[in-house]
């Protein structure tokens, strides 16, 4: 096997906190361990498409390590395999994936590593069955990739869902309020049950447990019952009551996640606002929960993915994805990362440790 020279990297897909500390590691450790080049295509596969790069070295990711976003951009538009076009006037997808890798050798790289979540690294997986090595890490605030413990960039979004529940928790019991926190995660649960454990929701609803709107408008008549006057109720953007649909606010049609979840929250407090003739404040928090400076945790965790994918790389390594196994940072086929995504069982012991605290999830 020659050895490894150049390598290629890109950010793709949402952005997220701890992103900026995964370059780092890669870069440094490529440069200081092992002589390798690294170019980074800006703004994820666009990047690659059109041929936009800038070259990283231990100078350029010094002093990022603590900076929220990414050094190189993202784009959760653009896939090499369906890109979109204008013919005679109607909208069409072309497949340019050649020209990606026609792009890719032209830089001499020798392996490609896709910072992203399972659409970034499904892309990945389709580029190295045509041919290219890929080294995939997983990022995702929404922590729903499989093959992996954690992705960096939960722990600082579950950090911002949590500050945002406490805040809310002290307005509520003030003016004895119904408030409801809308918190991404598409269809997994994640940040809606880790964040409402932490911060002491009273309903959390979650897209593995379809709830009722009668039970959670049991649960506050309950907590009324009992002297409660107020009643925090955390929901993850992709829940749905039993028999129902999830909230859509759009469609994009040439994004590689072209469903945009969104609007549950309203949804629900106009419902409980009928039923209950009592007024219900929602706070949607939205893309605050990907922005902000990292968590220590997703510093590490981050650093921790980048070393190893450029030790991974050096060693000719291949269609592989970092992972988190327990405390230890190894390796596991990029198939399995993306074969199906991680949901919240709705047995675990999070949630029967949420029960057993008096926490109702709407569909008792």
């Amino acid at each position: 096997m020659s050895k490894i020279q150049r390598i290629g990297v890109l950010t793709g897909g949402g952005d997220c906190p701890g992103l900026n500390a995964v370059l780092r590691g890669l870069v440094k450790t490529a440069a200081y361990d092992h002589d390798i080049q690294v170019v980074g295509f800006l703004d994820g596969f666009a990047g690659v498409l059109k041929d936009r790069t800038m070259r990283l070295d231990g100078d350029t990711v010094s002093g990022i390590l603590q900076r929220g976003g990414t050094i190189l951009g993202s784009s959760n538009r653009d896939n090499p395999f369906r890109v979109p076009v204008q013919v005679e006037g109607e909208r069409k997808f072309e497949d340019r994936s050649e020209e990606a890798m026609r792009i890719f050798d032209r830089y001499g790289l020798q392996l490609l590593v896709v910072v992203g979540g399972d659409g970034s690294l499904s892309i990945a997986l389709e580029l190295a069955r045509k041919g290219m090595p890929v080294i995939g890490i997983p990022k995702t605030i929404d922590n729903d990739l499989a093959a992996t413990d954690v992705s960096f960039g939960f722990d600082t979004a579950l950090t911002t869902a949590t500050e945002a529940l406490d805040k809310l928790h002290t307005t509520a019991q003030s003016h004895h309020r119904i408030m409801v926190l809308e918190v991404m995660g598409r269809y997994a649960g994640w940040i809606a049950l880790e964040a409402g454990v932490a911060g002491g929701g009273d309903v959390i609803l979650v897209p593995e447990i379809p709830f009722r709107i009668e039970s959670v408008v049991g649960a506050i008549k309950e907590r009324t019952f009992r002297g409660r006057t107020f009643t925090l109720i955390v929901i993850a953007e992709g829940a749905k009551a039993e028999g129902g649909e999830v909230v859509v606010s759009k469609v994009v049609a040439d994004s590689t996640d072209s469903i945009r979840l969104g609007g549950v929250g309203h949804w629900l407090a106009a419902e409980l606002e009928q039923r209950l003739e009592r007024e219900v404040r929602v706070t949607v928090l939205g893309h605050l929960q990907r922005g902000g400076t990292p968590t220590a945790f997703d510093r590490i965790l981050g650093t921790r993915y980048g070393v190893h994918a450029a030790h991974c790389a050096a060693e000719g390594r291949k269609e592989i994805m970092v992972s988190l196994q327990g405390t230890e940072v190894t390796e596991v086929p990029l198939a399995d990362a993306v074969r199906e995504p991680r949901r919240v069982a709705p047995d675990s012991q999070i949630v029967r440790a949420a029960r057993s605290v008096g926490t109702r999830f709407g569909d008792e």
